[in-house]
């Protein structure tokens, strides 16, 4: 029996009903069909689009990045499904600074539910660095559902890995 071991954080009785529809084979069945969708986000310029939308949506005064794209060395087994990085630099006298945002490359194949929760996430980072109380209520004013959808998709890399087709 394999464990979900992207759901370390969660209440043990959550863990053992996703456990239950894991082991049951009804976890896969049960995403697919709440989502059946995957998107039309396949590019660096269409994510970059996507990202500068939702930021100019919720987060107007935030500095736009200078970069947005997929990225293969994300990865989940090491811990990261996307990054927002802040480069600065001194040009002449003057220190400028850069965002930077880099997705998992996984979430061109993923439903876009999925996309837009890990975008809102980094586009939250422009705001508050750390993952605290006013981090995800950043992220949830941003996506009504967010905290649903990033327990889905724990759940989903669990059932990928081990149901990979």
């Amino acid at each position: 029996m394999p464990t979900l071991k992207y759901l370390p954080q969660y209440p043990p009785a959550l863990v053992q009903q996703a456990q239950t529809l894991f082991d049951s084979g009804e976890l896969g069945p049960l995403l697919r069909d709440k989502y059946p969708d995957r998107h039309d986000v396949q590019t660096d310029k269409a994510l970059y689009q996507f990202v500068s939308e939702l930021k100019q949506r919720y987060l107007k005064h935030a500095p736009l990045p200078a970069k947005v794209l997929y990225d293969n060395q994300q990865h989940p087994l090491k811990g990261t499904l996307g990054t927002n990085t802040a480069i600065s630099r001194v040009q002449g006298g003057r220190l400028k600074s850069k965002n930077e945002i880099r997705i998992a490359s996984l979430f061109r194949e993923l439903p876009l539910p999925f996309l837009q929760m890990i975008a809102v996430h980094e586009l939250a980072h422009l705001k508050v660095r750390d993952h605290d109380k006013a981090f995800y209520q950043l992220c949830q004013h941003m996506l009504p559902n967010y905290h649903q959808l990033e327990f889905d998709l724990r759940l989903w890399l669990n059932w990928r890995e081990h149901h990979a087709d």
